[in-house]
């Protein structure tokens, strides 16, 4: 689905395993917020979308295999939840990143910039999602 122009505004979007599919998951993300006509909040977003990509990337996505990036507006101002479909194997968890480590941050930030975030199953594998519970209103949309 490309997306809605009535609530819930939904979009979603398919993403091989392929080091470009970050990138363009963030850039799908950027866009959908600015359609959907809301500033607020939306670089915390979009980093979100990059981090739960990137382990999807890293952690969940089997050879020949991709993830599924979902965002859901449950009507006009929120909550936007954010999904990450991947088929991979076991469950997401925050690390203990010593000072000098340079990655394992990743659900930290998630963690903080998000004002919820779990793990869902889905068979084969599972869904990582976030969510932000004060969205501005989206311009022009009326409840």
């Amino acid at each position: 689905m490309n997306g809605a122009t009535q609530p819930p505004y939904v979009r979603e979007k398919f993403y091989r395993r392929d080091r470009r599919s970050v990138p363009a998951a963030r850039g799908f993300a950027r866009r959908a917020l600015a359609d959907w006509g809301f500033g607020d909040r939306s670089d915390d977003v979009v980093l979100c979308v990059s981090e739960l990509a990137t382990n999807a990337l890293l952690h969940g996505v089997p050879p020949g295999r991709g993830f599924k990036l979902c965002l859901f507006l449950d009507g006009v101002g929120g909550p936007l939840r954010v999904e990450v479909h991947d088929s991979g194997d076991g469950h997401p968890c925050i690390p203990d990143a010593g000072e000098g480590d340079e990655s394992g941050r990743g659900l930290l930030l998630v963690e903080v910039l998000a004002d919820k975030w779990g793990v869902g199953e889905r068979n084969p594998g599972k869904i990582v999602w976030c969510e932000f519970a004060e969205i501005a209103t989206p311009a022009g949309r009326s409840g």
